[in-house]
């Protein structure tokens, strides 16, 4: 977690609408409720706070006796997480209509800025790893250097004479 929930944009929901009344032209409010859910803009931030509350749950069940803990805390933690996803629409639909949105506006920022660090470290190789392969290179070329003025091949001369009449061969 660390810290890095995103924010869930709550708001209330609709349940005011302005109705024409009077032939004066008096507007009258009456309520009509449309949507009573809690509107969110990420399922995957209200699946992480599902995760969170969970934990709370699961304390919760510690105070059962022993023989009815587990069946306890799985009915609690289904009737929990049932009521949260009924109650929650994700950009105006309903929990099983929304998608699994991983790339969130956040999560792109986050991206970017890895992806930032990574073309610094990367630019900062390429000017380090030039100097160092650039001595490398020059060490070998003076180990080789010395090691040919080490090297004396031992070739007999052969005397070489001159034949005048090539038309012998």
């Amino acid at each position: 977690m660390e810290g890095a929930l995103e924010s869930v944009a709550l708001s209330a929901p609709r349940d005011v609408g302005r109705v024409a009344g009077t032939d004066d032209g008096a507007s009258v409010l009456a309520t009509s409720r449309k949507d009573f859910r809690v509107r969110c803009t990420s399922k995957r931030a209200v699946t992480e706070m599902l995760e969170l509350c969970g934990s709370f749950v699961q304390k919760l069940g510690d105070t059962l006796p022993e023989e009815i803990r587990e069946p306890v805390l799985r009915d609690a933690q289904w009737t929990f997480e049932s009521a949260v996803q009924e109650n929650v629409s994700i950009n105006g639909q309903a929990w099983q209509e929304a998608s699994d949105n991983y790339f969130m506006d956040s999560d792109i920022k986050v991206l970017e800025d890895q992806f930032d660090e990574i073309i610094v470290d990367i630019a900062t190789k390429r000017k380090q790893y030039p100097r160092k392969i650039l001595e490398c290179v020059i060490k070998i070329i003076k180990a080789k250097q010395e090691i040919l003025k080490q090297y004396h091949p031992v070739v007999h001369s052969l005397d070489l004479k001159y034949d005048p009449d090539p038309d012998l061969c």
